[in-house]
């Protein structure tokens, strides 16, 4: 009986060992886990969880808020096939995130909050399909951005804020048979860019902002001679943004006449600029066209490979060589941050459009200041020594000793002119004032007297109205005694008429008639 029990266990066994679900053993928390399957959905995740099984082949990390791919975070999962992280928070992908996925057929990435991508961060996915990108921030794709994707079908970029898509940015992608761009904000797009997609099958390009200018010659008779079989009914309506008299039309309803480019116009002003040692710079090229032209600042000079370049993109904004630039609307800003000698020579701004390409020349000398031709070449600093206390002054400055040899001792020079004067027109004033005081004339000289023949006593307050306006001043007169006598009356006087309120006679240098006397009556 006992063998018949074990003869029916060993038999039920083999059937219940699925069930008893492998991967179980090393399942995250809270996710849950079966076959070759790990679903790790909507659990409000910040990373990638450990302990996911090494033989996973499908992962659902979606509806998280993963915010960065660590580089060891996958490292383990070499066999997966499908990787599902749509709806969560990524900002960037690192370079070779998923290089050790080399077998991995199918990547979500939309809904997330990515801003640009490097052909570096989708290497080593030789194998894949199917990439979801719609539904991030995306503004531009650049060259060879899907390079290392030899084999994808679908590419799924709908309902970005796509407003550059490059020339090169889809090389590489031969097996491509549907790309989705709609919902972005393309204007424009070049014939070059579409080339590389030889397997295209489904294209879709609706609602963009179409600027309809010449550089969509070839787009309308494309879809007109053969292009339409990779549209749709509804992707056929390619609707124009502007220029504005060509509004809400379709492209296919336009005439090739009216697709018009206006070719650009640069100016730069001045066109020679001398600058300082340790001075920023900037220098606007203002360029007009239609469609807006693309400025381009390069360094003549600088004709090797690499050689660096300012671009100012269409919509304005501005990368610059040292700097940063400011956004200005139909122009490229040059910025040079703290000068050199190496900064000198001579640039170009090139402005581009589709209707053509214009140049100016634009010449940047270096100035030296004397003090710092003087300084000596630096020198390699002395083992130990004594280290100077001295404050160190900035390019520029106003202190004394940051001046050159030279202004100091203009300054000084000035200063002491100054002094010798002061002392000049001192000494002067001094002798003037003691040759006044020592100049002395007889009694009652040069003293003009009034009478306005009236009768009555003059008191203190009427001669001081008898006063002319030259300031002259009035003796009283006693009848009883001679003006000019000898002796005691005629000191007398003097006395008598400073008594009475009046002061000392005028000044020797005054010119006056011999002595006249008048009587004073009030």
């Amino acid at each position: 009986m006992a063998l018949v029990r074990l003869t029916w266990l060993l038999l039920l066994l083999p059937p219940l060992l699925p069930s008893l679900r492998p991967l179980a053993i090393g399942c995250p928390a809270a996710c849950r886990c079966y076959s070759t399957t790990v679903e790790c959905g909507a659990l409000r995740l910040r990373a990638i969880p450990p302990s996911i099984p090494p033989g996973t082949q499908t992962l659902f990390l979606q509806d998280n808020s993963i915010a960065r791919l660590e580089p060891t975070a996958l490292a383990q999962l070499t066999a997966l096939r499908r990787l599902y992280l749509h709806n969560n928070s990524l900002r960037a992908l690192e370079p070779g995130a998923f290089g050790a996925q080399p077998r991995l057929l199918e990547l979500a990435l939309n809904g997330n909050q990515l801003l640009g991508l490097s052909g570096s961060a989708f290497s080593g996915l030789g194998q894949l399909r199917v990439l979801y990108l719609a539904g991030n921030q995306l503004t531009r794709l650049l060259d060879f951005t899907f390079m290392h994707l030899p084999r994808l079908q679908e590419l799924h970029l709908q309902e970005n804020n796509i407003e550059l898509l490059e020339d090169e940015a889809l090389a590489g992608l031969s097996s491509l048979a549907l790309l989705d761009l709609s919902r972005n904000q393309l204007g424009t797009i070049s014939q070059e860019a579409l080339r590389p997609l030889a397997s295209l099958q489904v294209l879709r390009l609706t609602e963009n902002p179409w600027r309809c200018d010449c550089a969509l010659h070839w787009l309308g008779t494309w879809i007109k001679e053969g292009g339409q079989r990779l549209l749709s009914s509804r992707d056929k309506k390619i609707v124009c943004a502007e220029p504005p008299r060509l509004a809400l039309q379709s492209l296919l309803d336009i005439s090739r006449s009216s697709l018009i480019c206006i070719p650009p116009s640069v100016h730069v002003e001045p066109l020679e600029i001398t600058a300082n040692l340790g001075e920023d710079l900037r220098v606007a090229c203002q360029a007009s066209g239609y469609p807006q032209p693309l400025v381009t600042w390069r360094k003549v000079s600088q004709t090797r490979e690499g050689q660096q370049q300012v671009q100012a993109h269409a919509d304005g904004k501005v990368s610059s060589l040292g700097g940063h630039g400011a956004p200005d609307t139909g122009s490229g800003m040059l910025f040079l941050a703290n000068i050199t000698l190496a900064h000198a020579g001579k640039y170009e701004c090139e402005a581009s459009n589709a209707g053509g390409a214009a140049r100016v020349p634009f010449q940047l000398l270096v100035n030296l200041s004397q003090q710092q031709q003087r300084m000596p070449p630096a020198a390699s600093p002395p083992a130990a020594g004594p280290v100077s206390r001295e404050p160190l002054h900035e390019a520029g400055s106003m202190a004394f000793r940051a001046l050159g040899l030279a202004t100091q001792t203009a300054i000084a020079a000035g200063i002491a002119l100054l002094a010798l004067t002061a002392l000049l027109l001192a000494t002067m004033i001094c002798r003037k004032r003691r040759k006044r005081k020592k100049a002395a004339g007889p009694p009652g000289e040069g003293v003009l007297f009034v009478n306005d023949y009236s009768d009555g006593p003059c008191t203190f307050a009427q001669l001081e109205e008898l006063r002319d306006e030259r300031g002259h001043e009035m003796f009283v007169i006693d009848r009883s005694k001679p003006l000019f006598a000898d002796g005691p009356a005629a000191e007398a006087l003097p006395d008598r008429g400073a008594a009475e309120g009046a002061a000392p006679g005028p000044p020797q240098s005054l010119c006056f008639p011999p002595p006249v006397a008048y009587e004073i009556h009030c």
